[in-house]
């Protein structure tokens, strides 16, 4: 995860494919969690082809970030993890 003021940004990490890539991972975006301060919730975002994080509004939002760490795990929709 890269943690910043915000976004929460979760990333898919790989060893290097091939040893002449170098010794460095890729590292892939897959969500985002945002925080709302004035309503105490967070929220996840999806992100497109095109590099752009959308909010992803199955989960709803919510001052638990567990939830919505497990549905990213669980994945009803196929959008984060395929």
């Amino acid at each position: 995860m890269d943690v910043t003021d915000r976004p929460v940004t979760i990333l898919e990490c790989r060893p290097p494919r091939r040893p002449e890539y170098g010794p460095d991972r890729t590292r892939f975006p897959i969500a985002q969690l945002h925080y709302t301060n004035s309503r105490n919730r967070w929220s996840i975002y999806w992100r497109d082809r095109n590099l752009t994080f959308n909010e992803y509004d199955v989960a709803g939002r919510t001052p638990d970030t567990q939830d919505l760490l497990d549905e990213i795990d669980r994945d009803p929709t196929g959008i984060f993890w395929g």
